[in-house]
Formats: structure tokens, sequence, C-alpha cells
């Protein structure tokens, strides 16, 4: 069964299966709601693409509601954290909770032997471990191994990802080539369920403002917030205080230089903020995460691996020290830029994607 969204990767994830001789049923997971006639939801043109490509492949389709489970499973974490100062990345629990639990649960029980999706990423069964591995996709710009690094080995097992082994391009050449209706569809972006709407407007419904004193590093007050929850470390748009010079400005600031979200305090509902993008408050060359989850089903040994801290960041060289199975330390070799609560911090050895936890501090 594979997960047809209505974009290219999975249509030709599908029809690459159905190439190689499976015999392949479609599933169209309809995870959202609330205002799902709005201008931002695309599920109902997604669903129509989906089943265009099913014609065209010549598989059928079915139309699975996971609404429920979703709002229960990654949306009420997705508000917590928020409330509580952090920012999640909840596209990685939708895949741990829904494509690769709520929808393989729903594939088994129909009798399929495998599920697949269009993501960009590798799985391997290892003889010498008896281990499945999870290894990134070829291409290294399309990459989605960071968004999958909570799969465990029952997870990886039953998962097939026939496009982790092309090029986009290739991907793209494929669906042009075989006629499918949706081979120049725009990628998705974003936040499965927001969608391209502004997403200050889409928090305000779920979480209450409280404004606050914006500070620079000088302890100045400079500019009101409009409530904690509504802004991420790193952030430079939207802070309605451009152009704003304070005294003593450090070496490289200025009235054109940009200003930063450096820190929250949540006990005093203070943002501060500096200018500059290399400004100290910015990096960081050790982080702390939690809540971890390992592709092997344990935690890799201490040493030296690679870490990203953020999806489309190069490798860093790091060093690992895990306290527990599900805490551990990085130490970094060159200062990482805005290391944020509630992003993941994953861990690479190579190619192979060893799995991560949630940034705490």
């Amino acid at each position: 069964m594979v997960g047809l969204s209505g974009g290219v990767d999975s249509a030709v994830t599908a029809w690459l299966l159905k190439q190689q001789g499976y015999e392949v049923i479609g599933i169209f997971m309809k995870n959202w709601e609330d205002d799902d006639d709005s201008e931002f939801c695309s599920s109902n043109v997604d669903f129509v693409d989906a089943c265009a490509v099913a014609d065209v492949i010549g598989i059928e389709i079915e139309h699975v509601n996971f609404a429920a489970e979703y709002k229960d499973r990654v949306f009420a974490d997705f508000v917590r954290e928020y409330q509580a100062g952090r920012t999640p990345n909840p596209d990685i629990l939708c895949n741990a909770e829904i494509k690769f639990k709520a929808f393989l649960d729903h594939a088994l029980r129909l009798g399929a032997e495998k599920i697949a999706t269009g993501h960009y990423a590798r799985v391997r069964f290892n003889a010498a471990t008896q281990k499945h591995e999870l290894l990134k996709g070829l291409d290294p710009s399309k990459d989605q191994s960071y968004f999958l690094h909570r799969l465990n080995q029952s997870q990886l097992s039953k998962t097939l990802f026939p496009v982790g082994e092309l090029l986009k391009t290739e991907v793209r050449r494929i669906a042009a080539e075989i006629g499918l209706p949706n081979a120049k569809k725009k990628d998705s972006t974003g936040i499965c369920f927001i969608g391209e709407r502004p997403f200050r407007e889409f928090l305000n419904r779920y979480i209450a403002k409280e404004p606050g004193p914006i500070k620079d590093n000088k302890g100045c007050t400079i500019g009101q917030h409009v409530g904690l929850s509504f802004y991420t470390l790193g952030q430079r748009q939207g802070l309605g205080i451009g152009g704003l010079k304070t005294k003593g400005a450090q070496k490289g600031g200025g009235e054109h230089t940009p200003w930063f979200v450096a820190r929250k305090d949540m006990e005093k509902n203070t943002l501060w903020v500096v200018q500059g993008h290399d400004h100290p408050w910015l990096l960081s060359q050790t982080l702390s995460a939690q809540d971890a989850s390992w592709v092997s089903g344990s935690a890799p040994s201490a040493g030296s691996l690679a870490s990203k801290t953020r999806y489309r960041q190069l490798d860093a060289p790091c060093t690992l020290d895990a306290e527990t199975s599900e805490l551990f330390r990085l130490s970094f070799a060159d200062p990482q830029w805005a290391v944020t609560p509630g992003q993941s911090a994953v861990l690479y050895d190579g190619e192979l994607c060893l799995g991560g936890g949630v940034i705490s501090g």
C-alpha cells in the first residue's frame, strides 16, 4: 500500500513498485479537518490529483481519515510545545505516529505486506547485525532521513522508499515520460496541516497572546512582542524593530544590521534579541537532547559522529555523550547557529541515520 499524497514523488513510487511486480493499492490520508474548505488547505485538490494518478497507473485508491489520530497524537503535542515556548517539528511526529503507525496498522489489517511512501530515504537490511538501517536518500538536496529518524525496526521492516534511490530530476523525468497528470506539480512546503497560510495567524486560534518586552543584550527595552510562543530562535522577520539602533552596538552592529531572536525568558515573558547573524548569543558549542529514539533500538556508542540540528543544514561533526538511552549531549567542533529547543538533533554516521532526540537546551 502506497501513501498517495497527490504529489509527484508518491505517484512515481506507486508506478515503480508496480513495474517491480508488486500488487499496489493507493491510500490517500486525510489528516486535518479543521477549516478544510479554506484557501490554505488543499486536501480536496490533492485527493483529485491522487485519483488521477491512480487512474493513469491503473491501481485502486482508498480514502482514509486519520484526522482524529492526528489531532490526538500530533497536533496536541504541537500546541503544548508552542505554549511552553519551544519550536516543535510536527512533521517528525506525523511520520512516527501517523504515516508509519496509523497508516501502517491500517495497511497490515487489510493484508498488505509492505507500505511505501515518496520520501527521499533508503532502507537496508544489514545481515551482519540483523538490523534494518535507515540511510540518506541519494539526492543530497532532497534527503528526508531527518524527518524519519524516529522510525523503529518494526516500522522499517515493513517500509519501502523507492524514490530514495533516485535524484529528484529523475523522478520528474519519469513522471513526464509516463504521462502522470501531476508531473510538474509544485512540491508542498510547510507544515502539513497549516499549508501556505500565515503561521502567526494560524497559531492565534490555539494560543493566547501575552505581550511583553523585547530587550537587547544590554538589557534595554526596545520594543514589545505579541507573545513568546510566536517567535523562534534565529528569527529575524516580524520583530517590529527593524532599523532600530542601540548605543554601543557590538562591532558590526548598527542601524542596518538585522536583529535576531536569541533567547526567550518564559518566566519573565521577555524576548531577547541581538544584532548580527554571528552574535555569541546565537552560537552553541554543546546541546542537550531528550526523548531520544534510536533506529537500531539502542543508543550508539559515545564518540565522533555528525549531527543536524535543523533540516537542510550540512552534517556538523560532533561528539556524542549518551547519558541514558533517552538523554544525550552533543559537543561540536564548530559552534552551531540558533540551536532551538523543541527541534530535533539527528545523528549520522556517514550515510547512516542513527536516530536522534528533541533539543532541550
